[in-house]
């Protein structure tokens, strides 16, 4: 096995692998899917650490391309340039290529040049104009202007280049190569919503959980050196990951499982209901009844009628959390960044203060040095 992930793959160069299992994690009746993926790796040579991502390069739904394609009166077998420079036809080109379920405002002016109704596609000078705009563009994606708009007549070479390149997704790695020579698991939230009359879908979330199973998957390892188990064995592990936060830490367990690690493990993980959306629930009980997983805090916000967080539960158990802490335990969160995150490091805060008897520029001053330490660790998005 390499020693460098990215000898022989690359984000550049991809290795088209196979997606060996599609589990869905969550129950009947539950507000999401979030689905367990296993991607078989064997032959390729691609070694990962814990704390790394996967790369994965999505084909857009095939379906919405016949769609647009409609729209735009191709027949799809027209030949266009791809951001490569290659010569495919359009349907390939738009399947693979190009963002089609974002809008760019780079098409809206150009639908605007060819349909005088389109004007106010064109971005103002104004604060009152572009946040007209922005509220246009906001859940809307390719195919809503130009079904407005169906007067606005593209050539195909056109059309394409007014779409951005589709880029590929991050996901944190929910394994250890250490327990699974030869996979790397992704736990994943589908995202499929609507707006505006029409259904959506997140286009990788969806990609591996409808249309993956006969196509083969295009991935790489994106290295996260700043989130990895601590380095000495010994040490304890804290660890805050709601819905599919949890990923990392599955790699984590697994890791510090394989590795003999002495160190004690905490999970905090938090999600809807506990009835249809405890991820992971059997092999997290399984490590508990092994001695893996010394402790585990669940958070289920619609299990009664005032909501509970992962950072309510940090607080109903800041005694420990804190001794945790001070025996030189390293403190993880994976997961929202906007939201989730920053409550959680304001109740890490609060903890230090509260169980610490600290002042607030005191537990200030504590979190700086776990951060400076390199004992407080994050993997948000």
């Amino acid at each position: 096995m390499s020693a460098d992930p990215n000898a022989l793959y690359s984000r550049k160069n991809p290795f088209h692998a196979k997606l060996k299992k599609n589990r869905k994690l969550t129950g009947e009746g539950s507000a999401k899917d979030t689905r367990h993926f296993e991607i078989d790796l064997a032959d390729s040579g691609i070694a990962y650490e814990v704390g790394d991502s996967l790369g994965v390069f999505p084909t857009n739904n095939p379906a919405l391309v016949e769609e647009i394609l409609g729209v735009l009166g191709f027949s799809g077998e027209e030949p266009v340039t791809d951001p490569n420079g290659n010569t495919v036809s359009i349907r390939e080109a738009l399947t693979r290529s190009y963002v089609i379920t974002e809008k760019d405002k780079k098409l809206l002016a150009a639908i605007a040049e060819k349909d005088p109704t389109a004007a106010h596609f064109i971005p103002m000078t104004t604060p009152e104009g572009r946040a007209e705009l922005e509220a246009y563009v906001w859940g809307r994606e390719v195919i809503d202007p130009l079904l407005a708009h169906p007067s606005a007549k593209f050539t195909p070479e056109e059309f394409v280049k007014c779409l951005r390149k589709l880029q590929p997704r991050l996901y944190s790695i929910a394994s250890s190569q250490k327990a699974n020579p030869t996979e790397v698991h992704l736990t994943v939230a589908a995202v499929r919503y609507e707006t505006h009359g029409r259904k959506r879908e997140g286009v990788c979330s969806t990609f591996l959980s409808d249309r993956a199973d006969n196509a083969p998957v295009p991935v790489f390892v994106h290295t996260a050196k700043h989130f990895r188990v601590p380095e000495d064995p010994a040490t304890h592990a804290i660890m805050v990951g709601p819905g599919t936060g949890i990923a990392p830490f599955m790699a984590f367990l697994q890791e510090r499982k394989a590795s003999g690690a002495t160190g004690k493990n905490w999970l905090f993980f938090g999600d809807q209901k506990s009835s249809t959306d405890f991820l992971y629930r059997e092999e997290l009980e399984t490590w508990q009844k092994e001695g893996v997983l010394h402790k585990l805090s669940t958070a289920f916000s619609r299990d009664q009628a005032e909501k509970v967080y992962v950072q309510h539960r940090m607080l109903e158990e800041a005694e420990e959390l804190y001794g945790w802490l001070e025996q030189g335990g390293y403190f993880y969160i994976c997961g929202d960044a906007s939201r989730m995150a920053k409550d959680v490091d304001a109740a890490l805060h609060q903890v230090v203060e509260k169980a610490g008897g600290k002042s607030t520029e005191e537990a200030a001053a504590y979190v700086e040095e776990l951060k400076k330490s390199k004992r407080y660790r994050k993997d948000v998005y």
